[in-house]
């Protein structure tokens, strides 16, 4: 990661961040980014489809994400209180009436566990920042979860070494 993306003109979210990219899925990179948010801060942009992982010297790395639906999406800031490598997964409520031939329980490593390698979860609810499987890793980029925010399984791992419990984590549109 020795080079450097640097913002293009776009706002984001009022915070006077935007890329200069194209392509919502675009590998993980260095990206220059303003102060204001503490060192080790996820934030999150739904609109760019992703997730930055404040550095504190006025950079973040940039990884791309897939994000909530519309009318799945959350927008604030909460807690990431918990690292959880291989978790297994039962579907929420919401996901269980959208799907409801879904197991109760997919257990941690199973190929069709849609948590894939790692999970950081967010407070308060049932959220998370995780990995994915291989089926859905196309998803990366979209709009396509009910409100955790999905990467690709060697992103999530690169993150979890990196984020701290606990730290905060900003979603903005």
């Amino acid at each position: 990661m020795d080079r450097r993306m640097f913002l293009g003109v776009s706002a984001f979210a009022g915070l006077g961040l935007a890329t200069g990219m194209s392509n919502p899925a675009a590998a993980r990179g260095l990206v220059a980014f303003p102060q204001g948010f503490e060192p080790g801060t996820v934030v999150v942009s739904t609109r760019q489809r992703a997730l930055f992982f404040v550095q504190g010297d006025g950079s973040a790395i940039r990884y791309p994400v897939a994000v909530g639906m519309p009318g799945k999406q959350w927008f604030g800031t909460r807690l990431i209180d918990g690292k959880h490598y291989r978790p297994a997964w039962s579907p929420p409520a919401e996901v269980r009436r959208a799907r409801p031939s879904l197991p109760d329980v997919i257990p941690g490593g199973a190929p069709n566990n849609p948590m894939g390698a790692g999970a950081l979860t967010i407070a308060p609810g049932e959220y998370a920042i995780h990995g994915t499987s291989a089926s859905m890793r196309s998803s990366i980029g979209r709009y396509a979860s009910f409100g955790c925010i999905r990467m690709l399984d060697e992103d999530v791992l690169d993150l979890m070494a990196r984020v701290r419990i606990p730290s905060r984590i900003t979603v903005v549109a």
